[in-house]
């Protein structure tokens, strides 16, 4: 090696990430300026004028550049920022006005996530531009994505779609926001299946695609909470290993949002619980899956997924950027508080209060499924007084009240027999903490054990004229016995 070799710098995977996102947001800006160009001059000029046909081939050609560095292109709206493939740009004083135009273009369209495909054509963009600017030409309605959508489609604009924001207020209708958590969960589900599965198979993982479903996770914990949690009531055995990583990363997040982290934390966060088992990629399946307990040899191998996991997240920062925090919870989120749990910790040690939070919510949400050596699972009001009443657990007592003060005592999808003689499963925990024994309920049996359709919800803090309480709960049940799936009344 001669001098000049050793003083020039050296390409470190940092460096690579840093360079990765930086040509992303480069690119995403210019692609959002000749965004705003095209909506601008379509606004003053006709179709064939020189200025809109030049406007229209840079926004293509941006848009192509993007794609030739990413996967996909994704432009989502988040409160008043702008994310392009989960790289958030910086707004300044240059590019505020026209940034701030598109924001409100798109949003008074009623879109909030605008995702494009590599085989996206230039007429498409004309298209869509025009209908963008003919939507806000019009009074606002709740149906202006839909409309927007039928609209996209007559014009053969297929290499673009449109979806709602995650933070929208027309989400008070309890189908749609029910239908968007759906999406929100499914979508991590399967990008969760993907990650695991590229890793066993050698191959490599679209980290920000993983970025991407935990944007969307975080949107949701902060604007349709009760939705997104009720999901985690679907307890699929096949999909368990997958199932498992997004619960994690919902209740972990909700349990930021309890503590008062700010949306970068709980990304961060979420970033990190829906990854700590990423580690079991590499314990072979038929340990994983097995059927019945573990021997020694078995469980061994079962617990090396942390520092495997170390290495794995370790290997995926030279395809996108995983904070160290994220790896650090791969590690730790098995230790215990006392340093008692696996792996073994070499010398006194502070545990991460990331991996503190993920310790708890990968703890209630473990002892709450039916895994392939568990036959039947513990219901949830007994594994929340478990986790606070066993020290052996070695989880922060502070972590479990904040899981209790979302959940309730009755943690979402109990099955609760009432005093009434009716059956009905917890939809929610009650707003007011001074009345958390008395959550919110759906009702799916009546007192002669008919099942109501549709399930009414009823808030068991209501009164009646004399000042007692309507209902009570006297009993929680195996909703098995009765015939009902509470994944069912969440989806």
């Amino acid at each position: 090696m001669t001098d000049a070799d050793e003083r020039r710098p050296r390409t470190t995977i940092a460096d690579a990430m840093q360079t990765t996102e930086g040509l992303v947001r480069h690119a995403g800006r210019q692609f959002l300026l000749h965004f705003y160009a095209v909506l601008r001059t379509l606004k003053l000029y006709p179709i064939e004028n020189e200025l809109a046909q030049r406007a229209l081939d840079e926004l293509h050609q941006s848009a192509l550049s993007l794609l030739q560095v990413e996967d996909q292109l994704e432009v989502r709206l988040s409160g008043e920022f702008i994310f392009v493939n989960a790289t958030r740009l910086r707004l300044n004083l240059d590019n505020y006005a026209s940034f701030s135009h598109v924001l409100g273009t798109l949003r008074n369209a009623g879109v909030g996530v605008m995702s494009v495909d590599e085989h996206v054509e230039r007429r498409e963009w004309q298209v869509f531009a025009s209908l963008l600017l003919a939507s806000g030409a019009r009074e606002p309605s709740p149906n202006r994505l839909t409309e927007l959508y039928q609209r996209m489609l007559q014009g053969s604009v297929t290499h673009i779609t449109v979806e709602p924001p995650a933070e929208d207020e027309d989400l008070e209708d309890e189908a749609q926001a029910k239908e968007v958590a759906k999406r929100t969960y499914e979508r991590s589900v399967a990008v969760t299946k993907e990650v695991v599965n590229s890793i066993r198979m050698g191959r490599s993982a679209s980290v920000k695609k993983v970025k991407r479903a935990v944007q969307s996770i975080v949107d949701q914990v902060l604007s349709n909470e009760v939705s997104l949690v009720g999901l985690t009531t679907i307890r699929d055995y096949d999909e368990y290993t997958f199932t498992h990583s997004v619960n994690v990363c919902i209740f972990s997040v909700a349990i930021g949002k309890r503590l008062g982290l700010g949306r970068l934390q709980l990304f961060d966060l979420g970033l990190a619980a829906l990854l700590h088992d990423v580690g079991k990629s590499r314990v072979p399946v038929e340990v994983v899956t097995k059927q019945g307990s573990l021997d020694e040899d078995e469980w061994r191998i079962m617990q090396s997924h942390p520092w495997l996991g170390v290495l794995t997240l370790f290997g995926l920062r030279g395809y996108g950027e995983v904070p160290y925090r994220g790896i650090i919870v791969a590690h730790e989120h098995h230790m215990k508080t006392d340093l008692s749990g696996y792996p073994k910790a070499l010398r006194p040690r502070t545990l991460s209060v990331f991996s503190k939070i993920v310790a708890v919510a990968d703890g209630f949400d473990a002892a709450t499924s039916r895994r392939t050596y568990q036959t039947v699972p513990l219901q949830p009001d007994e594994v929340l007084r478990e986790m606070w009443e066993n020290p052996r657990r070695g989880l922060d007592p502070v972590l479990v009240k904040a899981l209790i003060n979302l959940m309730g005592v009755y943690p979402v999808g109990t099955c609760v027999i009432l005093d009434t003689y009716e059956i009905g499963l917890v939809h929610a925990a009650n707003a007011d903490l001074t009345q958390i024994h008395r959550p919110v309920v759906r009702l799916v049996l009546s007192t002669e054990g008919q099942r109501l359709v549709p399930a009414p919800l009823v808030n068991l803090a209501d009164a009646g004229p004399e000042g007692n309480y309507k209902r009570t709960i006297i009993k929680v049940t195996d909703p098995g016995r009765w015939g009902i799936t509470p994944g069912d009344y969440f989806v």
